[in-house]
């Protein structure tokens, strides 16, 4: 579908600095800090209580964490973090503010918060911003084969708007072990966990891989949930996680916003070796506030004159967990009744996008519908069964709105499920009820587009 699906790339990381430019601008905002946010305050500093690290989920240990306990005003401890440093143009990606690793940028809050600021001085809205951006000095993060692991963080968005966001960048994000000894972007891997821009209240989750430009994961695009709503983002804290699951075949990432899974990017998206590449390895993650960029481009641009300066990310906590081989979460039981069953749709996008896509138990291929409401998706299971479990795998295109239905004769249907709050991603759905004809009735589309299933399962006896 023709959108833009994620961030262009954060193509390169880099460790040196540019001392003298990055000493004068710092000078000059910190005299003009006061100034500006005395006027035009972007949030207060943190003030929520931190919570504590939670317990890890059901099957997982917690590998590694850092819930950020310094004194107020201290930097990062650096034998965990390391500062990136210098102009943004470095990084690949149009950004336009200096990282540094001053503490007027980076710093700890004293009441168990990591805080990332970016300020302004001077009254060109497209320079002089400095900010901040850190790595792990770790890249062991990762799934070992058979198994899952789970990035995630709780933290706060820059609190600002569309009137006063323009240009904000922020970002949770990892990039592949392998970058650091040789490996080019994006052949070596990114998985951005989260990344929101111009002030929107919004996620976008999004892997980078293969070759730049295009290649099969269509960079610098990348392939991606595209844009979710997420409500309450930018005044309050929330969870943002992704698991990589080599646990099963095939091999997938999945992306949560707290707790519920909202994109699920399966290995057969991609050829196996570029996958293998950019996935089946350790990595190292990353915070960044960054200003301006082509990601910002795309959604209006920015920073423009009404942009605030002050905005922070406020993070929480962060936590890695794994899960060891056989350890999986087994998926729904029994046979998929569906697979192989004859299937029909309302419509369909074109002829590459076809309702038996979506029954073929291939994840790589996907039924798509015409970007309007109501439309469905309807499997012939060739007899009645009684219905438990109903597997609905979205793309980016997914239902807010949409019921699932039975029937025995393929024209009198009985609801036995509905929602009006559907997030997409790869639900499983406990059920009950009977019949020869299953289908999914959509009656509101969460996204601009139509509604398209990767794969469509019913289980039952």
């Amino acid at each position: 579908m023709p959108r833009i699906t994620g961030s262009p790339g954060r193509r390169l990381w880099i460790a040196a600095a540019t001392a003298a430019t990055t000493a004068g601008l710092l000078a000059v905002t910190a005299t003009a800090h006061a100034a500006d946010l005395s006027t035009a305050p972007a949030a207060p500093v943190a003030a929520a209580a931190p919570a504590a690290l939670p317990a890890p989920p059901a099957g997982f240990t917690q590998t590694w964490a850092d819930d950020f306990t310094g004194a107020s005003g201290t930097g990062v401890n650096t034998g965990t973090w390391k500062y990136d440093t210098g102009p943004g143009s470095s990084f690949g990606t149009g950004e336009i503010e200096t990282m540094t690793n001053s503490t007027a940028n980076v710093f700890q809050d004293g009441a168990g918060h990591l805080v990332l600021r970016a300020l302004h001085s001077g009254s060109a809205p497209r320079s002089g911003w400095t900010s901040g951006r850190i790595e792990t000095q770790a890249a062991t993060f990762g799934a070992a084969p058979g198994g899952v692991v789970r990035m995630e963080s709780r933290l706060q968005q820059p609190n600002v708007t569309t009137a006063n966001g323009a240009g904000y960048w922020p970002a949770f994000w990892m990039l592949g072990s392998t970058l650091r000894t040789g490996t080019s972007w994006p052949t070596s891997g990114e998985v951005d966990i989260l990344e929101d821009i111009n002030g929107r209240s919004s996620v976008f989750g999004t892997l980078h891989c293969g070759t730049n430009p295009g290649g099969p994961c269509n960079e610098s695009t990348g392939l991606g949930s595209g844009e979710r709503a997420c409500s309450g983002c930018q005044t309050g804290y929330h969870n943002y996680a992704v698991e990589i699951d080599r646990s099963k075949s095939p091999e997938e990432i999945r992306w949560y916003l707290d707790g519920a899974n909202y994109f699920t990017l399966p290995a057969t998206r991609v050829d196996a070796t570029t996958w293998a590449n950019a996935v089946d390895h350790p990595f190292f993650i990353i915070y960044d506030l960054a200003m301006g960029g082509g990601f910002p481009d795309a959604f209006g641009g920015g920073p423009t004159a009404a942009t605030v300066s002050g905005g922070q990310m406020n993070v929480d906590w962060v936590a890695v967990y794994n899960k060891g081989p056989g350890s999986t979460t087994p998926p729904p039981g029994g046979t998929n009744l569906a697979q192989g069953r004859p299937t029909t749709a309302s419509s369909t996008e074109n002829g590459s996008f076809p309702a038996s896509a979506a029954t073929d138990g291939n994840t790589g291929t996907r039924w798509s519908s015409a970007f309007s409401d109501p439309q469905w998706l309807r499997v012939d299971l060739g007899a009645t069964h009684t219905i438990t479990q109903v597997g609905l795998n979205w793309e980016a295109a997914y239902g807010k709105a949409f019921q699932i239905q039975t029937s025995t004769d393929g024209n009198n249907w009985t609801t036995i499920y509905s929602t009006t709050t559907g997030t997409g991603g790869n639900q499983t759905l406990n059920v009950s009820g009977s019949g020869r004809y299953v289908r999914m009735n959509g009656t509101q589309r969460g996204t601009q587009y139509g509604y398209s299933l990767w794969e469509f399962q019913v289980y039952g006896s």
